[in-house]
């Protein structure tokens, strides 16, 4: 069984509305209520030999799209603070950055290119530990232009929900305000 996180320490988060937090914090426990839902439904079908249905079938391919939907959520919510930390330019991470973008500035440039490109989505700069290469990625829904193998390190949400009740269309005030929240500290603890 998948509990949501509690992220209420972020009510007050600057540039964020507790409106629009609450209702982000509601959406994503809809996707850990989902996510067990959709695994007791598997393992009922498993146990009933109903694997060959093709209800077996969509109920496998929308599991990934709910765990994904609720990982994604949880790594978003937990890589923003209210008290936000600065990328230690001596860090792994930065140092990874600069070798895989030039500069931070340019990284930086890259990933907020890639958050205002039309659609729906997230992007994550993500870390490929066999190549040992980051990247910034644009993932459509939940399911669909992950990175195998890579470890999501940064995640910013890009669906209307995020951002259009504080922000209508202006996403790159949202970004903005994002970026001015990113807890660094928590950015780089991922990265191993």
């Amino acid at each position: 069984m998948y509990e949501p996180k509690d992220f209420s320490h972020l009510l007050g988060l600057e540039g964020f509305s507790e409106t629009l937090l609450k209702n982000h914090f509601t959406l994503y426990q809809g996707y850990v209520t989902n996510t067990n839902k959709l695994s007791d439904l598997l393992r009922e079908l498993l146990a009933a030999d109903r694997t060959a249905t093709p209800e077996f079938a969509e109920t496998k391919r929308r599991f990934g799209w709910e765990f994904n939907g609720l990982r994604l959520h949880e790594l978003y919510f937990s890589n923003l603070s209210k008290t936000p930390k600065s990328l230690d330019a001596d860090s792994p991470l930065a140092k990874q950055i600069i070798k895989d973008f030039g500069t931070i500035q340019d990284w930086e440039k890259d990933f907020k290119a890639t958050a205002s490109l039309r659609g729906i989505g997230w992007v994550i700069l993500t870390y490929d530990p066999i190549a040992q290469k980051t990247f910034n990625v644009w993932i459509n829904e939940h399911d669909v232009g992950h990175l195998t193998g890579c470890l999501p390190l940064l995640v910013i949400d890009v669906f209307e929900h995020a951002f259009m009740l504080d922000y209508g269309l202006k996403r790159a005030d949202y970004i903005a305000a994002f970026f001015r929240a990113i807890d660094w500290g928590s950015v780089q603890g991922r990265l191993k």
